[in-house]
């Protein structure tokens, strides 16, 4: 019986090491096929394009580079940042505009050596919602507003943003043409909602600002592709003649200058005065004009000219040059105001997968370098052609069919 019982034992201990054994190699199997599988999900994650940083140098467009930068997701590092002046690295201006833009994002990563002469900008989520942003003296809110403008069609949510500063000045665009020019020529070519507004809550000239403005706008799903080819003829005239904390006369001679010259070509030319007046005239005089011409096909041509309350400057003359500078932007031709082309090119660059295609009149320097930057961000190049018949240049690209994932298909 006992060696029953040990043949017994013998016979159950050989089944349970023969059953351990298949469960060893059953394991071992899966183990090696597990092993497999990592290996061949780190092949495909090794495989998957990483967003490199481009590098460039300087700090011309600027805040060009950070919007690309934001919308196409690739981090951006800028060296030699005035590295050879006497006052090297970022400006404050500069440095505000990277605030504006932390408070707009999420997980944004900023980095600026001790010098300032380079920064390294990694971008994160374009968040949107209220914001409210004091844009300092040195530079116009208008400096800010170009950034905002692409960057709030891609937000998560509806933009609200209340800016303080200057609202006019000599080198960055006013609040009076973006809300005059900018913003419908976008409506209208882009087919983008009539809620991207800006309204003028106090206007603030140089140099100390005290103006206010509150800019909204919605989120889109995605740019469509523009087809803007045809000029068409003037047939009107707009402006807006404005002043602060100086005679209201000043406007009303402003507006009997300008169409004096204008009235020589087209008959449809009216010009609004805008006189300001306590809280709302900010903290300094000045006084400026701002025309816009519409031709038959939509398309927008603008100028504008200012003065501060200490320069010696006619009303009379300021409102002539304001008019000549709209006929010299009429004569160069284009479906696109200089001032306004870079915008324009970015959200050509950033549309539908389809193609677009304009004519533009003389191209600025910064456009011409802008359209660097879109090939280095979104790998997208335009093609350019120039029209020696009418003196313009024709410009088309393929979209690189950027999608805001935030805004829901309707």
């Amino acid at each position: 019986m006992g060696g029953k019982k040990r043949k017994e034992s013998s016979s159950s201990y050989s089944s349970k090491s023969s059953s351990n054994k298949k469960k060893f190699i059953n394991a071992l199997g899966k183990l090696n096929a597990d092993k497999q599988h990592d290996v061949s999900i780190q092949a495909k994650k090794k495989q998957q394009p990483q967003s490199s940083t481009v590098i460039l140098k300087g700090t011309k467009n600027f805040r060009q580079r950070l919007i690309c930068s934001l919308l196409s997701g690739k981090p951006v590092k800028i060296e030699e940042i005035r590295n050879r002046d006497e006052r090297p690295g970022l400006r404050p201006f500069e440095a505000n505009l990277l605030r504006l833009l932390d408070k707009m994002t999420n997980g944004t990563k900023i980095e600026i050596n001790v010098t300032g002469t380079t920064l390294f900008f990694r971008p994160g989520f374009i968040t949107g919602g209220k914001i409210r942003h004091d844009c300092g003296t040195e530079r116009g809110i208008g400096y800010y507003l170009e950034a905002l403008i692409p960057l709030a069609l891609f937000a998560k949510s509806p933009v609200k943003a209340t800016l303080l500063g200057i609202t006019n000045d000599n080198h960055d665009l006013s609040v009076d043409l973006i809300r005059t020019a900018l913003l419908p020529g976008l409506q209208k070519t882009f087919n983008l909602p009539t809620s991207l507004q800006l309204k003028i809550q106090a206007r603030g000239a140089p140099p100390k600002g005290g103006g206010e403005v509150l800019f909204t706008s919605p989120i889109v799903k995605q740019i469509k592709p523009i087809l803007l080819v045809d000029e068409g003829k003037i047939k009107r005239m707009r402006g807006l003649a404005y002043s602060t904390r100086v005679s209201p006369q000043t406007a009303n001679r402003m507006v009997d200058s300008a169409r004096g010259l204008l009235n020589h070509w087209i008959p449809d030319v009216y010009i609004y005065t805008d006189h300001y007046k306590g809280e709302e005239s900010g903290k300094s005089p000045g006084f400026g004009l701002c025309l816009v011409s519409e031709s038959t096909t939509g398309v927008i041509y603008s100028a504008e000219e200012m003065a501060m309350g200490n320069q010696a400057v006619l009303p009379e003359a300021l409102g002539r040059k304001s008019a000549e500078l709209l006929c010299e932007e009429i004569s160069n031709g284009g479906c696109v105001d200089t001032s306004c082309q870079s915008i324009y090119f970015l959200l050509m660059a950033i549309s539908e997968e389809s193609v677009s295609k304009i004519r533009a009149g003389k191209l600025s320097t910064y456009s011409i370098q802008f359209l660097r930057h879109l090939k280095d961000f979104f790998a997208v190049t335009f093609k350019v052609k120039a029209d020696t018949d009418s003196n313009t240049i024709l410009l088309s690209c393929l979209g690189a069919g950027l999608k805001n994932f935030s805004k829901k298909s309707t």
